[in-house]
């Protein structure tokens, strides 16, 4: 199928066929196209890689980057090794860790076609799976998630590599006293999400995420509230005002 480059989607660029044209008008459009869109995604896949907090595989693709916060711990002495830096720090933040992984999976599951002609979809498959690596190992408990960890404040006044980094790293985590319904909402809608992309080539794995799903679901929906007023440490960064007056206004309404 001829694909042609239209469309911007979690920040990628993908591939759509096009309909109701002849070869002929394909290949010209194709050829016009100015930008090599096969070399944005792989770019824009090697962000993720450099990205990556933990025990890094030999696959690596990053030179310059090597493992990095191995010591990563819950409360319990619970391993969370893993997983994606921040964007421009080294916090590991569960909320928008979560929305990436959903919008890259639903992004793989819809363009699809426009992955493997870019000869990029294993690279995809593999940048969601290492997040939902680490998401996993976070869901401690049936309702216990730990949506955080590093503190944004201590890790702001580092100004080294993660690789050379030995800073305090607390972990927050959500319980039912402290309940995050749009973290762990969202790890789920990742998780569920993630299945579906990866069950080809992973169909246990993809058995093992709806199991982790369906929980961190039931968690959220039974235990009602923001993680940003559960980890204090989250709401100066990731606030989620919108939501969080829409949340309050269905309160009050219920009320």
């Amino acid at each position: 199928m001829f694909l042609l480059p239209c469309i911007l989607v979690s920040g990628l660029f993908v591939f759509l066929p096009i309909q109701g044209s002849s070869t002929e008008d394909k290949t010209m459009i194709c050829e016009e196209t100015k930008y090599n869109y096969t070399e944005v995604i792989r770019i824009s896949l090697l962000f993720y890689e450099a990205q990556r907090s933990g025990d890094l595989t030999p696959a690596n693709r990053i030179p310059w980057r090597a493992d990095s916060s191995l010591l990563d711990k819950g409360d319990d002495g619970e391993d969370l090794v893993g997983g994606y830096h921040d964007a421009g720090d080294y916090v590991k933040f569960g909320f928008p860790l979560a929305s990436a992984l959903t919008v890259l999976s639903w992004g793989g599951l819809t363009f699809m076609s426009g992955y493997q002609e870019a000869g990029q979809l294993g690279y995809l498959e593999d940048a969601v799976k290492w997040g939902t690596d680490y998401i996993i190992k976070a869901h401690v408990e049936d309702n216990v998630f730990y949506c955080q960890v590093g503190s944004g404040e201590i890790d702001h006044d580092y100004p080294g590599r993660p690789e050379d980094m030995n800073i305090t790293r607390p972990a927050f985590k959500l319980t039912p006293e402290k309940p995050g319904s749009d973290c762990a909402g969202e790890s789920a809608a990742a998780l569920a999400a993630a299945s579906l992309l990866l069950k080809p080539r992973y169909p246990e794995y993809a058995a093992h995420l709806i199991k982790h799903a369906q929980q961190l679901f039931r968690f959220a929906n039974t235990y009602r509230g923001l993680y940003s007023d559960s980890i204090e440490d989250a709401k100066k960064f990731y606030r989620l005002e919108g939501l969080s007056s829409l949340f309050k206004v269905t309160l009050q309404l219920k009320s």
